[in-house]
């Protein structure tokens, strides 16, 4: 074997873990973001029709593309861990659905708190996970949920909405924490109605878990960060 294909650390092995239930359960959580990455190209692709100006639009745009990019990456992992990702996708498909039917935005700007809030506090839940994962799929994952440019995009439209109309401000506070809770109970529903991640947060003989105390600290953690993403806006959470 040459110096150059020596394994290294860096390079984390690709293969499945060979635990039934830990493969599981990754399957259904890869599942479970897939499924929200394609709901949120959607929602986003029907939000650049209530954008105000064609900048707008292909700002909206621009950002549905990078969440359907994302999808390839992940569906090849789920192949290599022997699972069907279109039916790993569908055990979530009513329940999202059901959460964007609960969270229809009235106008451009509720759209984009949304996006922001919305999306970032399943990005933080997904990256709690994560952190219990093999290193090829906890990589994976925080790459598919990494920033694809809308919060500084939102940020910036959000306060310039905020300084023409005060009012605009105390409908958008109270949006986000409607969306805040609604996104908290889908979090703890996709948590808890699937057996395999109720097994991994769990954790194992082999593998660490969260506790009560530790799940506890983890919502306390996604609420902080929810309080910043609001302040950012120039909004009371």
């Amino acid at each position: 074997m040459t110096e150059s294909s020596a394994p290294t650390s860096a390079q984390p092995s690709t293969q499945p873990p060979q635990d039934p239930a830990y493969t599981a359960a990754v399957i259904d959580l890869l599942g479970a973001i897939s499924y929200g990455e394609l709901s949120a190209f959607e929602r986003l692709a029907e939000d650049a029709k209530l954008a105000p100006t064609l900048a707008d639009k292909v700002a909206i745009g621009s950002m549905a593309a990078a969440e359907f990019s994302h999808l390839e990456r992940l569906h090849v992992r789920l192949r290599e861990l022997g699972g069907d990702p279109y039916a790993a996708m569908a055990a979530f498909q009513v329940g999202f659905d059901q959460f964007h039917a609960h969270t229809q935005p009235a106008d451009w700007y509720e759209g984009l708190i949304k996006a922001y809030v919305g999306e970032g506090i399943a990005a933080d839940f997904y990256r709690e996970i994560a952190a219990y994962l093999d290193p090829a799929t906890r990589d994976l994952i925080v790459a598919s949920l990494a920033d694809t440019g809308q919060s500084a995009f939102v940020v910036d439209r959000v306060r310039a909405g905020i300084a023409q109309d005060h009012r605009l401000g105390g409908r958008l506070a109270l949006w986000g924490r409607r969306l805040m809770g609604e996104a908290l109970t889908q979090a703890q529903r996709v948590a808890a109605e699937r057996d395999a991640l109720t097994a991994l947060l769990a954790g194992g003989v082999d593998r660490p878990g969260l506790d009560l105390a530790a799940l506890g600290r983890m919502f306390a953690r996604l609420t902080e960060n929810h309080a910043q993403r609001m302040a950012d806006l120039g909004l009371d959470a």
